[in-house]
């Protein structure tokens, strides 16, 4: 019986991964189940950093692929930007992207669709960004998404920025990168395959952008510091509170922790800002 109840506890919600059992939903799911909001890997401060970096404005027209949450929605909504779009492949996601913004100055939709291919008009942006979603692809996958928002962006003016995964240093050996990749498949239920700094240079690169500002961070998305900097000290208690009921979440939040501190001398955070190379313009 205590089974069946703890099934449908997660099955009730209209988050994310309804149905699904919380030893096999991945990770990021997992977590905000569990009531975590900020799901990037350099916490609320390098998100914060990449908007600034974007400069959005009165102005300007926003695509973030893979919105998810909307946690980082709300703050791109606080700068009044003209249009915001939203873009994910979760419906429950996609409906409750649609309502954030209502009867602010912003134009507001959420579409459901792949950031590789959003359907949405060519030069309908002035400022694409993403986050924690190109780490979950293989590199063709990528090169897909990346190519997808120098489609979206309109002409010289437009910026994009991501918001990932890293790994340190370059010169990583390139088995060490694999068992870390392996590592991360293994306790978030999800391929990872984060790049190092230059890795992810030179894939916008590749893909007509140039790089104008970067900045890395510690990847302390489960330590307690992070927790209740990017929470807040009651919610956070909350989210241990909800772990502590959950014995299988606690397994898994666990384990992920203990892969994530294995790791933190190769694993950080990355913010990057690019603008379309001229000569590909």
């Amino acid at each position: 019986m205590a089974s069946t109840n703890h099934s449908a506890r997660w099955a009730n919600t209209s988050l994310p991964g309804g149905g699904l059992d919380a030893g096999r939903m991945p990770g990021h799911w997992l977590l905000a189940r569990l009531g975590k909001r900020v799901l990037r890997p350099g916490g609320a401060e390098l998100t914060h950093w990449m908007l600034d970096a974007l400069d959005l404005g009165p102005r300007d027209r926003v695509v973030e692929l893979a919105a998810g949450l909307g946690a980082t929605a709300r703050l791109a909504l606080a700068r009044r930007p003209a249009a915001y779009t939203a873009v994910d492949r979760d419906a429950a996601a996609v409906a409750a992207l649609s309502v954030l913004g209502a009867g602010g100055p912003t134009r507001v939709r959420a579409i459901r669709s792949d950031a590789a291919g959003t359907g949405l008009p060519d030069g309908d942006a002035t400022a694409v960004y993403g986050e924690a979603m190109l780490t979950m692809q293989p590199s063709a996958a990528k090169r897909r998404v990346v190519r997808e928002a120098r489609r979206l962006l309109d002409g010289s003016a437009g910026r994009y920025a991501i918001h990932e995964l890293c790994l340190l240093p370059d010169d990583l050996d390139p088995a060490l990168a694999d068992r870390i990749a392996a590592d991360l498949q293994d306790a978030i239920h999800v391929g990872a395959r984060p790049l190092t700094p230059t890795g992810w240079s030179e894939l916008l690169a590749d893909e007509g952008f140039t790089v104008t500002a970067h900045r890395t961070a510690p990847m302390a998305l489960l330590e307690p510091r992070r927790l209740v900097a990017d929470e807040g000290l009651v919610p956070a208690l909350r989210i241990v509170g909800r772990m502590l009921r959950d014995p299988v979440a606690l397994r898994r939040v666990r384990y992920m922790r203990r892969v994530f501190r294995r790791h933190s001398a190769h694993l950080g955070a990355i913010g990057l800002l690019a603008v379309p190379t001229p000569s590909q313009l």
